[in-house]
């Protein structure tokens, strides 16, 4: 009895011992997403329009010769700055004083005549009176004196006349300015065929032309009627030079001139701003870019452009719950504003935004979410819309010539908007000024081929992408431009 006993116990025994290795643990729950989060706050977002522009010179002046003769000197250095009368060429002046010799010969022999008439009438005159003279030689002594006087003012006018045109000989300039190429050289011989001499261009202020589409100022019109937009106070708006290696210019002008009609041709009106120009930096016919400040964006909600995503249905980003989870949400994006995209749609005050960490992000995981704090990121944005007109700049690591996922997200919410245009998009990569030029610009055709490799992967026809040249970073002690690459959607 005691041996059947013990078989039933170690039978049972060994039942629970299988069935103890047989049981396997729970895998560990995964860890939250560690995501950085931004809090929505609606705040008043100023407005920047930035479009291509032209300068032009306020007086633009052709300097003619006003006498026919033989251009005997040039008396400056072409393409340098000039002042107001400062001799620029002197024409042969030996015809022109044998002229005004021969017409103040003339004047003396007039003015003798003259003299002697006068003094003729004078005595007839009190003869005439008792009736020593007949009233005819009294006539004919007051006819003489008005012929030599008449005489005497048309040789006056023949002297005034030659003086005129020896001063003609000397040709200086009527204004400040910077001078134009010699049209004629030394020798020469100047007619009304051949009169142009060169031009002075006036530098300060200088004139600052852009256009503006019919649909671009619809659009803007439409927002303010709204109520999106608020102008600023008086219509100033602050305009901001963009010089072609991407410096600010240091002086601000304003719109002083709109073309009260739009052009048949191009569909755009004209806008002119006037700009200082004290130190003549900016010359004629140069190609910059203008940013139109000054409007608002009142009450705007504004989030980092990397944490927006786009989606088959369109953009979104992830939200976080108050209960620690992700949630994905739907929203309608409008301009980018430098660093931040505006959300029309899709977002309130006080959500909780992922910004950085949203690649491990699903519906309803859990997150571990800090703050997100604005830092200096690998790429940002300039503030455009992504149309024809619009620009981007992506900044790349020091000696790297690889697109970080921050910065092909950023390409991924440009590409979008312009896929199915037919711009055609510029892409210049700026290469360092400093040590060996042949590296710097090779790393820089290497970023600016990254860049094209990412639009064309995003789905941008080849043939839309046109590489520049690289172009050297002027901007000293802003190492940070050496490394970029602009990209410019044709108008």
């Amino acid at each position: 009895m005691f041996a059947i006993r013990v078989s039933i116990l170690l039978a049972c025994g060994a039942l629970l011992l299988v069935q103890a290795c047989g049981k396997q643990e729970a895998p560990p729950a995964a860890p939250p997403a560690e995501v950085t989060v931004l809090r929505i706050e609606p705040r008043d977002v100023p407005v920047t329009y930035e479009f291509i522009a032209q300068t032009q010179s306020p007086q633009e002046v052709n300097i003619v010769a006003r006498v026919n003769g033989f251009l005997d000197k040039q008396s400056y250095t072409e393409g340098a700055l000039v002042k107001e009368g400062q001799v620029l060429f002197q024409m042969d002046q030996k015809p022109f004083v044998a002229q005004l010799n021969d017409a103040q010969a003339g004047w003396d022999k007039a003015k003798a005549a003259h003299d002697t008439a006068l003094a003729n009438l004078n005595r007839v005159k009190p003869l005439a009176a008792q009736n020593a003279l007949s009233k005819k030689d009294l006539d004919d002594a007051t006819g003489s004196e008005q012929s030599s006087a008449a005489a005497l003012a048309q040789a006056k006018a023949q002297v005034d006349t030659a003086k005129l045109n020896l001063s003609y000989t000397v040709i200086a300039s009527p204004l400040n300015g910077v001078s134009g190429a010699a049209r004629q050289k030394v020798g020469a011989y100047l007619s009304p065929a051949n009169s142009q001499l060169t031009t002075v261009s006036s530098l300060h202020p200088m004139w600052v032309n852009f256009s503006v589409s019919e649909n671009e100022f619809k659009s803007y019109r439409d927002e303010v009627a709204k109520g999106l937009i608020a102008p600023p106070k008086d219509g100033k708006f602050v305009v901001e030079i963009i010089q072609i290696d991407g410096a600010a210019f240091p002086h601000k002008g304003q719109i002083t001139f709109v073309d009260p009609s739009f052009n048949p041709q191009t569909g755009t009106f004209l806008l002119r701003v006037t700009v200082p120009n004290p130190g003549s930096e900016l010359r004629p016919n140069q190609y910059v870019r203008v940013r139109v400040k000054g409007a608002t964006r009142p009450g705007a909600i504004l989030v980092p452009q990397r944490a927006v995503q786009q989606g088959a249905k369109g953009h979104f980003v992830w939200v976080v719950s108050p209960a620690g989870k992700a949630e994905l949400r739907p929203v309608a994006v409008g301009e980018w504003q430098g660093e931040g995209w505006i959300i029309r749609q899709g977002l309130a005050a006080g959500d909780q935004v992922a910004v950085d960490g949203t690649l491990r992000l699903g519906p309803g995981a859990l997150v571990k979410a800090t703050p997100y704090a604005l830092k200096p990121g690998v790429a940002e944005s300039v503030p455009l819309t992504p149309s024809p007109g619009a620009s981007l700049v992506v900044f790349f690591d020091k000696r790297k010539a690889t697109l970080d996922e921050e910065a092909l997200r950023l390409l991924k919410g440009f590409a979008p908007p312009i896929r199915q245009g037919r711009n055609a998009i510029d892409v210049t990569g700026y290469a360092d000024g400093s040590g060996s030029r042949k590296a710097n610009l090779a790393i820089a055709e290497q970023r600016a081929a990254a860049v094209r490799d990412a639009l064309v992967a995003e789905g941008i026809a080849p043939d839309r992408i046109r590489l520049q040249p690289p172009r050297v970073a002027a901007a000293a002690g802003h190492e940070r431009n050496a490394r970029r690459v602009e990209l410019s959607v044709g108008r």
